[in-house]
């Protein structure tokens, strides 16, 4: 990739004799890996889910056959089986990407939308997850910010707040 390449790519770029001479890390280097990184699934829960049954069916046996015979072992299937079903209950399909939590957060404030983050965080005792967007004004420098909460799952607006950014 030529230098003028990477300066038309978006995100912070740092020249290449400038990155050498600081020596910045390859795990901070854009240019290392260039495939597109998305937050996993949280539906990936029930795999650990059927871990935690299928070992609790496993001590089960064993206890049946009279391997185990100590009662404790019983106490042990049991929070094994309360841990697997938690983690199927909490396994949800996660059906807004991050790409459109940016979209309905653009369209919740009320001001142009320049830069924006979005960070996936977790709500309830079932762990539903919420997309937390920071967005900024598109003006130069940003005059507002504000937060947008988004629900993972169906997409409405959870929770939001703007403010005026003071200046300096």
């Amino acid at each position: 990739m030529t230098e003028d390449e990477k300066a038309d790519r978006r995100g912070i770029y740092i020249p290449d004799d400038v990155a050498e001479a600081v020596d910045v890390p390859d795990d901070l280097d854009s240019d290392v890996d260039d495939t597109d990184y998305g937050v996993p699934d949280t539906n990936r829960r029930r795999r650990a889910g059927t871990v935690y049954l299928v070992g609790a069916i496993g001590v089960g046996l064993l206890i049946a056959g009279g391997f185990l015979p100590q009662p404790m072992w019983w106490t042990a299937t049991a929070v094994l089986v309360a841990v697997g079903v938690y983690h199927f209950i909490a396994g949800w399909s996660l059906t807004i990407r991050e790409g459109r939590a940016l979209e309905v957060a653009n369209r919740a404030v009320a001001f142009p939308v320049g830069h924006a983050s979005a960070s996936l965080g977790f709500t309830g005792w079932r762990a539903r997850p919420v997309w937390n967007v920071l967005v900024f004004s598109a003006d130069e420098p940003p005059s507002e910010r504000g937060l947008v909460r988004i629900d993972g799952i169906d997409g409405h607006v959870v929770d939001s707040y703007v403010e005026e950014i003071p200046e300096p």
